[in-house]
């Protein structure tokens, strides 16, 4: 099937559009699926009743409650839930707690279903999240691919879940960042292998297969066979602190771009050729609160506000489920996103709220929820 491409909607930060602005943006373009980190009920009202399917993140601080009992779930029901996301990086949370929480929270949530939204309905899947990878915390090794394999001391939290999510049909979501692959070897051919661009490829001998991206490699050293996987989260950031190499808004945006090619191209892993795998970009907008060195900040495909619509990063093609097109004579700007015309209600830091961008037209069709 076509890969599906999504976009991540962060809430750290202080200077995100209304909920209302937000979803009328998203609703201008042939943007399918939104992985939406925590609820909230004003972005969950303003999407109701839209073609747009949600991953529904349970932030770390809810799975206590969650694996204390079903009745801690909430649901919304007014929008189409693809998937839900059980906790976030949370064997790097520094919290030794969540860990054992984690799979009764995800058994209490299944159980919590209302009828039809089983893990085989049309509508919701299980899922859980790993820890942001490379360098994987939750893998020993992962260079080459075939040497992929969870740390001993997580095993025992990381083996249960994946049996459950492989009984369920579930997929396990990743957080591949090959940028941070480059950050710890920032020789040139490095970042070559993870930009997509030409370079001298590399061979994983005990596999017998030759990697031309950093991509393809995180993703068949996950160190689980027997269950499909879902990109919660991958993007390069478009600015960084003096010491942190390669975030730079020339590097975002070929890396975004050539990201989206591969998938569209449907090429598949080495390890699983042809497979298409769902992937949603981080992130809509920079989240200007989080802590960390300034890379951790500027991800934002729209800026600092919905005054800048939609990303450049799908590259013009005809029309097809759930991508963008560019619009005939649409200029990008130096940042490698669009301007916008249009405009809605509301304001954004004294400025106006835009709706539709310049460079994009909706699709005819929108990929259903899955």
């Amino acid at each position: 099937s076509q890969s599906f491409i999504g976009f991540n909607y962060g809430t750290i930060a202080d200077n995100l559009p209304p909920a209302a602005s937000t979803a009328s943006l998203l609703m201008s373009t042939s943007i399918g699926k939104l992985h939406h980190h925590e609820p909230q009920p004003d972005l969950i009202a303003a999407l109701a009743g839209s073609n747009i399917s949600i991953l529904l993140g349970i932030p770390n601080g809810d799975v206590p409650n969650l694996a204390s009992s079903p009745a801690a779930a909430i649901i919304p029901t007014m929008v189409t839930v693809s998937a839900i996301s059980v906790g976030n990086e949370l064997l790097k949370s520094g919290d030794p707690t969540l860990a054992p929480q984690l799979l009764p929270a995800m058994q209490n949530l299944l159980a919590a279903l209302p009828a039809g939204f089983t893990t085989t309905a049309q509508h919701t899947r299980m899922v859980a999240r790993s820890p942001r990878c490379t360098p994987w915390p939750c893998t020993s090794a992962s260079d080459p691919p075939s040497s992929g394999a969870f740390h001993p001391d997580l095993a025992g939290s990381l083996d249960p879940v994946l049996d459950f999510l492989h009984q369920n049909g579930a997929p396990f979501m990743i957080n591949p960042y090959p940028y941070f692959a480059y950050a710890s070897d920032t020789r040139p051919e490095t970042l070559a292998f993870c930009l997509f661009q030409p370079n001298a490829d590399r061979v994983d001998a005990a596999f017998g297969l030759t990697y031309t991206n950093m991509f393809d490699a995180q993703l068949d050293a996950k160190g689980y066979t027997d269950v499909d996987i879902v990109i919660a989260e991958i993007g390069w950031p478009y600015k960084g602190d003096a010491d942190e190499a390669g975030a730079t808004v020339d590097n975002a945006r070929a890396y975004n771009g050539n990201l989206v090619a591969h998938l569209k191209s449907q090429a598949g892993t080495p390890r699983t050729p042809g497979k298409s795998v769902d992937t949603y970009i981080f992130a809509l907008y920079d989240e200007d609160l989080k802590g960390g060195p300034e890379s951790e900040r500027p991800f934002g495909l729209l800026g600092k506000s919905s005054s800048t619509a939609a990303p450049t990063i799908l590259t013009p093609s005809p029309p097809q489920q759930g991508m963008l097109q560019p619009s005939r004579g649409a200029t990008p700007t130096p940042t490698g996103f669009c301007q916008t015309t249009a405009a809605v209600p509301g304001s954004t830091q004294g400025q106006q709220v835009t709706q539709t961008s310049s460079c994009y037209i909706p699709c005819r069709s929108r990929v259903a929820a899955s």
